[in-house]
């Protein structure tokens, strides 16, 4: 495998995504939400709640740091989803997969191309986050929680691992999808298992502590390579020539 062919095709694909203003929104919307929509609703709650203790405000705090593993599952999909449908229905992937580039190395460029933005983009936010959630959360608290070992985790482990999911569950669904809001749609069914996660912390019924945070980075890294043999095997850059139409 050739890194430095993955490289071009990582770079066209960017170039291209800067062009796409939905993207460019997808890529600021939410992780503005997580970044700065979730402190807010800590400080709303902090303020409307004068009987809120330290036990329940760190609860939630550490429910609210899995979203940007909800967010890294989330973003590579509109990204990943466009990368191979978007590009088949302008005819520009045609092209590239007649030009002498191997599989892996057409896919490991597209996987850094939806990987690279949306994971820096949730680690921005993840800087807002932690201020403002100091901020808005000291005077009840008595000291500065973020960051910590959990978040890091987090940050560090979940976020890349589910990332990579998303990639190539997308790689899946779009290599036989003829429609990039099907492909996304479809595609949108891996984070389900996140949001199970993120409601068993609100009710309770898990401890999101480091112990918790590696298991779920295990069984995503299990995950992730099950899925990337799966891609493999799926994408037939033959097929793609001759049936696309």
């Amino acid at each position: 495998m050739r890194i430095s062919k993955a490289w071009i095709v990582a770079a066209k694909d960017m170039r291209i995504f800067l062009r796409k203003k939905y993207l460019i929104y997808s890529l600021v919307a939410l992780p503005l939400i997580i970044g700065i929509g979730l402190p807010l609703v800590l400080h709303l709650v902090g303020a409307r709640k004068q009987a809120l203790n330290g036990t329940a405000l760190l609860s939630i705090m550490n429910a609210f740091s899995f979203f940007f593993g909800i967010g890294a599952g989330v973003l590579p999909i509109i990204l990943a989803s466009y990368s191979l449908v978007g590009e088949k229905i302008e005819k520009s992937l045609e092209p590239l997969l007649a030009t002498p580039i191997t599989d892996s190395e057409l896919l490991l460029g597209k996987s850094i191309a939806a990987f690279i933005p949306p994971v820096c983009a949730i680690y921005i936010s993840s800087i807002f986050f932690m201020g403002l959630s100091d901020l808005w959360t000291h005077n009840i608290l008595g000291y500065l929680y973020f960051p910590n070992w959990n978040i890091g985790l987090i940050l560090l482990a979940v976020v890349p691992l589910s990332a990579l999911l998303s990639i190539g569950w997308s790689v899946i669904v779009s290599s036989r999808a003829t429609d990039v809001r099907a492909a996304q749609l479809q595609s949108t069914l891996i984070i389900i298992p996140f949001f199970v996660i993120y409601i068993m912390t609100e009710i309770g019924a898990i401890t999101l502590d480091t112990t918790t945070i590696w298991i779920i980075s295990g069984v995503i890294l299990v995950a992730d390579i099950i899925l990337f043999f799966l891609s493999t095997k799926t994408f037939q850059r033959e097929e793609i020539l001759t049936k696309w139409t």
